[in-house]
């Protein structure tokens, strides 16, 4: 069994930040790619940014040269530090990774998702 859970979600004003981390754990031989979604109300899950197990990153163009994403392989936890927040980033944030289990084949996990709001 293989979960992720997510932390760092919350409230906060235009401007400002918050870093999200989604650690993953269970039965892990492997995991490739690491990556953070979101979705806001009425609208469709989307990419914010993805980093592999070499540590290459893709990001979203509307959160480039803002949002920074990271991870710690040893942890098997990736981060997302959001800057320059703006109350169109307010959205669910879900955590997502491409893994193999010890015993179980490469399939995509996602984690429960967690609140960010950014006030005007």
């Amino acid at each position: 069994q293989v979960h992720l859970v997510e932390s760092g979600g919350g409230l906060v004003q235009a401007g400002g930040s918050l870093r999200l981390s989604c650690a993953a754990s269970g039965s892990i031989f492997s995991i490739n790619v690491m990556g953070w979604y979101r979705q806001a109300p009425g609208k469709q899950r989307e990419l914010v940014a993805a980093i592999t197990s070499g540590g290459s990153t893709n990001y979203a163009d509307s959160v480039k040269g803002r949002f920074t994403i990271s991870r710690d392989n040893a942890k098997n936890t990736v981060y997302l530090q959001m800057n320059s927040l703006k109350p169109e980033d307010t959205a669910v944030y879900y955590c997502n990774a491409e893994l193999r289990g010890t015993t179980t084949p490469g399939r995509v996990y996602w984690g429960q998702g967690t609140q960010v709001t950014v006030s005007s």
